[in-house]
């Protein structure tokens, strides 16, 4: 289990919950807009923290914490994951995952083993577009297990997009129709990366929706899912991942 860093608080990203959100290297997807791009590679933005010390650090602020988030990069990479999140349970805390959906059979194994407690999982585009938008030749029968699995299963979840200037108010609704009947549908605001590519990216230089903007395609949208939310617009600023612990 690599561990890149570590975001020692955050309200946003456990719903409810005051959560401390641990950043795994390495993802299979290569999205233009990826925020995290420095993880992509799979090195460290600083030197990483070894998984015990990653468990300690969480054990003496269990009086602080309500829960943990795994995410990347993407998670489901990691050999050990399984193991580490049991003694991350073991602690006390309830366990969220970040994952993009690539590889169904690691979330079922987890769902089945009783280690997560709530699932996000990030549905890039329409079918049609998900190679033009992750970089890479993508397994559609993978995504829709994934999306499939937390549809008709028992565990807590939602599922997010962000909401790239290149998405068409259609391709959200695409998003929408395939996940009818989700819980939870978030719809995140896009944020220019800052400049880490090794290629200029035009797209990048696209205006994220504005929060007017998005209120008419969230009213569409609530039409096919339970609760469609939003995530970064308006007044909201990000949050931060840390960069060192201590």
């Amino acid at each position: 289990m690599r561990i890149a860093g570590i975001e020692k608080n955050s309200f946003r990203d456990y719903p409810g919950r005051l959560a401390a959100v641990l950043f795994t290297p390495g993802c299979n997807l290569d999205c233009f807009y990826c925020h995290n791009r420095h993880l992509l590679g799979g090195q460290p933005w600083f030197d990483g923290m070894p998984p015990r010390d990653a468990l300690d650090w969480l054990a003496r602020r269990r009086a602080f914490l309500e829960a943990v988030v795994i995410s990347g990069g993407e998670p489901t990479l990691q050999p050990d994951l399984a193991d580490f999140i049991r003694q991350v349970r073991a602690l006390g805390y309830p366990v969220k995952l970040d994952t993009n959906g690539t590889r169904p059979h690691v979330l079922a194994a987890l769902i089945e083993a009783d280690l997560l407690d709530y699932v996000a999982m990030d549905v890039k585009a329409p079918q049609e577009k998900y190679e033009a938008f992750c970089g890479v030749p993508v397994d559609h029968s993978a995504i829709n297990a994934s999306i499939d699995l937390l549809l008709c299963g028992h565990i807590d979840y939602e599922f997010r997009t962000t909401a790239v200037p290149q998405l068409t108010e259609d391709d959200l609704l695409a998003i929408a129709r395939r996940i009818r009947g989700a819980k939870r549908f978030v719809l995140q605001q896009y944020r220019k990366p800052e400049a880490r590519r090794e290629r200029a990216d035009p797209r990048l230089d696209a205006t994220p929706r504005s929060s007017l903007s998005i209120v008419g395609v969230v009213e569409e949208l609530q039409e096919f899912v339970q609760r469609c939310d939003t995530r970064g617009f308006a007044s909201e600023q990000p949050a931060q991942a840390a960069l060192s612990v201590s």
